[in-house]
């Protein structure tokens, strides 16, 4: 299967020619037909499987294939994240090429004036985090009354962030006759039930499951005390000479003490977390893929979405406190035919979430009794 098989115009097939695309992933091989042919979807699909392109890709036809003269917003995308609204916008970008559909992101964190005045412009397609875009049809600068589709993209983790009740406020902004894409990595009752409301016949995929991890990545897990993790930490990345490194705490308070130890040692690091600017995280984010600095510390919510090439390293600094969190954690890793390593540290405290853990993924993950720091597990 080639992305010629699944009857996409002749402009998008050379933009993903240029993006270096041969072969559609399996959530862009099974939703570009159906999104093309006007239907629902629900997918449950994790971050890194392909899955914004499987999305923007047959928007862009869709809208190309019906043009208009009219500046209204004709698709709209919600997710959870500034990061992940400026990454699906980039590929909007991409994927577009030479032809003429607008897009743009709205999200908070920055000054709304450059938004309302590309708004003004008058965009196809607009990406957005649910309380900036609520924020600006309040101030009557967004008019939703001609979407003709709406996409929720990490669906699952908008309503862990509390989004729920600004996305049905901005529902009621909607036409109901609409096409409605509906993605989520985890699919529990309560998401499913969210998205049968929103819903219309929806087709099914279901892609690489939440409780899968790739065996392109290498798992394995120190057992040690909280007060000997910063200098496990430390002897890890020097083992590692270095190179990038993406390290994940639980709190923002816990990333920005990790950076100051590190500064200390001369590790160029940063952080990137919600109570950083968007200028901020965006900056850091660049310096970590262009290799000005080599160790990146985030929180779940932050690294959501972060997309970045040949990352051979994950540190769980901390155990996530929901289990399919770690699927998604090391899921940074080892992409692309590449292969990764991702290691953990668990303190005594933390051995409930490591048991939690090992029962989704299915089996024990290797304990690492490398270090002088390490305690064993009973």
């Amino acid at each position: 299967m080639n992305f010629k098989n699944l009857n996409i115009i002749q402009p998008i097939l050379n933009a993903i020619e240029t993006a270096g695309y041969t072969q559609p992933t399996e959530i862009q091989e099974l939703s570009i037909p159906i999104i093309l042919n006007g239907h629902d979807i629900i997918g449950c699909a994790q971050t890194g499987t392909g899955k914004t392109a499987a999305f923007a890709i047959p928007i862009i036809q869709l809208l190309q294939n019906k043009p208009t003269t009219s500046k209204a917003i004709r698709t709209l995308v919600l997710t959870p994240t500034r990061e992940l609204a400026v990454q699906i916008n980039d590929n909007f970008k991409l994927y577009k090429n030479t032809l003429r559909i607008s897009h743009m992101a709205i999200f908070g964190g920055v000054p709304q004036r450059g938004q309302v005045t590309a708004l003004k412009r008058g965009a196809d397609i607009v990406i957005a985090t649910p309380g900036r875009l609520l924020d600006l049809i309040d101030q009557g600068f967004v008019n939703l009354r001609e979407v003709e589709i709406l996409v929720m993209d990490e669906a699952d983790r908008m309503l862990d962030m509390g989004f729920v009740n600004d996305i049905k406020k901005i529902l009621k902004h909607i036409p109901k006759k609409r096409q409605t894409l509906f993605f989520s990595a985890t699919m529990p009752k309560n998401i499913r039930s969210f998205a049968q409301t929103m819903l219309k016949e929806p087709k099914e995929i279901n892609v690489s499951p939440v409780s899968s991890t790739t065996e392109s990545v290498t798992q394995s897990i120190y057992m040690v005390e909280p007060r000997e993790k910063e200098q496990l930490l430390i002897e890890i990345l020097r083992g590692q000479n270095l190179n990038r490194s993406l390290v994940f705490t639980r709190t923002k308070h816990g990333a920005d003490k990790l950076i100051k130890t590190l500064t200390r040692l001369g590790v160029k690091s940063a952080a990137i977390h919600g109570n950083k600017s968007q200028s901020a995280r965006q900056h850091a984010l660049q310096d970590f893929r262009n290799n000005k600095i080599t160790v990146l510390i985030a929180t779940d919510i932050a690294a959501r979405g972060i997309d970045i090439d040949e990352l051979s390293f994950v540190i769980n600094y901390e155990m996530p406190n929901v289990p399919e969190t770690y699927v998604h954690r090391i899921g940074r890793t080892g992409r692309g035919g590449n292969f990764g390593e991702a290691v953990s540290f668990c303190s005594r405290e933390e051995k409930s979430e490591l048991r939690s853990i090992q029962k989704l993924i299915g089996f024990n993950i290797p304990v690492n009794h490398n270090t002088s720091c390490a305690f064993h597990l009973s």
